[in-house]
């Protein structure tokens, strides 16, 4: 069953899993997988149409429409920014800065020219273990870090953490295999820490502000545990 974090007779949001497909793919095609598409409809009994996406590996609220009527109404606020989204993800290393903003062009995927991408960012905890995951240092560093993307390109948070060298964890694409093998065999994880953890939009019907919270999941609690971060409110 799909965590249902939100629902009215217009919109329903859910708690997205890390691994879950929002929907089927070119890539995804022949893979005898479920999809978040899928499996909301047929839980709640009706059709559903996603009003954005979440990476494969991303876990975090998902927003969807009941109604295809009302889905422009959505993809416009998300296409001009209206549209607040705020991440939890931890990373290698400790930011020089407690806060700031990653202000670096990314190439996109297909046109291969460069696109306008700002990611801001704040570090909330930091941790230091004594395992040397480097060959360098005795302890490694980590930080649990909230983001917030202003612009939504491919790959934006992952990349942009990557280009400052404080790859998240778990990232199998973007990161570093040395960190991913090493929380892999030390703790058993084998997820993206990176979560949608707050969504905040108008109500296309309504009107109204809502903002929408999905939970931490559990292999990301244990995680902070496992490194002595404190229980956070997320």
């Amino acid at each position: 069953m799909l965590e249902i974090i939100y629902q009215d007779e217009f919109l329903v949001a859910i708690n997205k899993p890390a691994g879950l497909l929002v929907h089927r793919t070119k890539i995804a095609a022949e893979e005898q997988v479920e999809f978040a598409v899928q499996k909301l409809r047929d839980q709640i009994g009706q059709r559903v149409y996603p009003a954005h996406r979440l990476d494969r590996p991303t876990s975090g609220v998902l927003l969807f429409s009941k109604q295809a009527e009302l889905l422009p109404f959505l993809k416009v606020q998300f296409a001009e920014r209206l549209v607040t989204k705020h991440y939890l993800a931890l990373v290698r290393g400790i930011p020089a800065q407690v806060t700031g903003v990653i202000d670096h062009p990314l190439k996109n995927e297909r046109s291969g020219k460069l696109q306008e991408a700002k990611t801001e960012y704040q570090v909330l905890e930091t941790t230091e273990i004594p395992f040397d995951t480097t060959g360098r240092y005795p302890t490694s560093r980590y930080s649990l870090v909230m983001l917030k993307p202003e612009t939504g390109r491919t790959h934006q948070i992952r990349r942009h953490l990557a280009h400052l060298r404080h790859y998240i964890i778990g990232d199998k694409k973007h990161g570093n295999n040395k960190q991913n093998q090493f929380f892999e065999k030390q703790f058993g994880l084998t997820k993206l820490l990176l979560h949608s953890y707050q969504l905040e939009f108008i109500h296309p019907v309504t009107q109204k502000h809502n903002v929408l919270n999905a939970s931490l999941s559990g292999h990301f609690r244990e995680t902070l545990l496992d490194l002595g971060i404190p229980s956070i409110n997320f």
